[in-house]
């Protein structure tokens, strides 16, 4: 059961982290790290699976694979920069995590220009000439 090993290894993490703070800070630091990676791991089967589910689903609904691509990299760039925001903040760094949650804003205003412009074109199409 994945929820279990994750929530095992973060009690574990946890506890290590408190007594590193105290006398390593830098360890503690690459421990949370590591801690993290180790539960992303875990999920990335998981994460996979809903991907093909998603992509089954559009295919069903005859959704243009650009579109769903797309959303699906808007929500991974998501996930990833909430991840490394949070790694940040974990680290002490609260100002480099509201840049890291900046530069994902963007980046998915970005991916996102596509399928505004679709949008806008169909509203086009759809007014009176």
């Amino acid at each position: 059961m994945t929820i279990a090993q994750v929530v095992g290894i973060a009690l574990v993490a946890s506890v290590l982290l408190v007594l590193l703070r105290q006398a390593r800070p830098e360890w503690a630091v690459l421990l949370s790290v590591v801690t993290a990676v180790a539960v992303f791991l875990l999920l990335v089967d998981d994460i996979a699976a809903i991907v093909r589910i998603l992509e089954q689903v559009a295919d069903r609904a005859n959704l243009d694979t650009r579109y769903t691509a797309t959303l699906l990299k808007i929500v991974g760039v998501a996930y990833l920069a909430e991840f490394g925001a949070q790694l940040c903040r974990d680290a002490g760094e609260s100002a480099l995590a509201a840049k890291v949650e900046l530069a994902g804003k963007v980046v998915i205003l970005l991916l996102a220009v596509p399928i505004l412009m679709a949008v806008l074109e169909l509203l086009v199409g759809l007014l009176p000439a």
